[in-house]
């Protein structure tokens, strides 16, 4: 069984511009027509879809095309696609250092809700109301490619425009407050899930109570605090089945599991079938 592989931005973006490129869905299909197995990127990357049809999965989720639909990806994530007719839109890559000497902040990227690793938060439908607008502002970065300070400034007031559409209105202080501390939690989460595994680990570095904090994300997300932490570590699992070169012993071990057997039981009772049987399947 072959490894997913790593696609690395000067592959889908040969012969433009390294930092970020821009392109028309349907030219970027042409020059990229054999991409069509599961792979990886090294890079950011967002598509937008005017027209066409088919389905794309993401980290193992699959969701159906419908015009103007956008998603987001973060570096390593896994994903695919399958289309149907003539696609319409637009393909953003960037180098996942882009901002790094612009923003004061260099976690900004991980605080906009569409890249948050849950991706069910990086797949939507644009609001009607801001479509021209953003085709505009797609335009604008395309049209400018080569000046990188406005390239920059202008695909940040566009995320800034999506993120308003993705996050409930924060004008009551205990919203923003509520909707801060649960970013924090997932970010925590990518930075730790392989070692902490439990509510009470990550509320400790919160300082708040693991009561408080599974109130927090159960209002949220609909979901308990272990559920989010559960999901994240079975997603890795996941990623590290299929690419063929790691064992099951060795992803246990990775994933901080005392040992093999009891990795598996923890695996089938999430997803429903042995590490070796999903593996099997993809």
């Amino acid at each position: 069984m072959a490894k997913v592989p790593v696609i690395e931005q000067c592959v889908v973006s040969h012969g433009l511009n390294q930092e970020i490129m821009i392109e028309g869905l349907a030219d970027y299909l042409v020059r990229n027509v054999n991409l069509v197995f599961p792979h990886r990127h090294n890079f950011y990357h967002f598509v937008l879809f005017t027209a066409g049809s088919g389905s794309h999965t993401i980290d193992f989720e699959k969701f159906e095309i419908a015009p103007w639909q956008i998603y987001f990806m973060s570096p390593g994530q896994i994903h695919t696609w399958e289309f149907e007719g003539e696609m319409q839109g637009y393909v953003v890559n960037f180098h996942k250092d882009l901002f790094k000497n612009l923003l004061l902040r260099p976690d900004y990227l991980n605080t906009l809700s569409f890249f948050s690793g849950l991706v069910r938060d990086g797949v939507f439908e644009v609001a009607e109301n801001d479509r021209e607008l953003v085709v505009e502002l797609l335009e604008r970065i395309r049209n400018f490619e080569g000046e990188k300070d406005f390239v920059t400034s202008t695909l940040l007031y566009l995320f800034n425009l999506l993120n308003q559409q993705r996050v409930p209105s924060l004008s009551v202080e205990s919203n923003a407050y509520n909707h801060t501390l649960l970013r924090n939690f997932l970010n925590l989460i990518e930075a730790n899930f392989k070692s902490l595994h439990l509510p009470k680990e990550y509320a400790a570095l919160l300082y708040i109570t693991p009561n408080h904090l599974n109130a927090l994300c159960k209002e949220l997300l609909g979901q308990s605090a272990g559920e989010i932490i559960r999901d994240r570590v079975i997603l890795e699992a996941k990623r590290l089945l299929v690419i063929k070169d790691y064992s099951v012993a060795e992803i246990a071990y990775d994933l901080n599991f005392n040992d093999n057997s009891y990795f598996t039981k923890f695996f089938k009772k999430v997803v429903g079938v042995t590490p070796e049987e999903f593996r099997k399947n993809k």
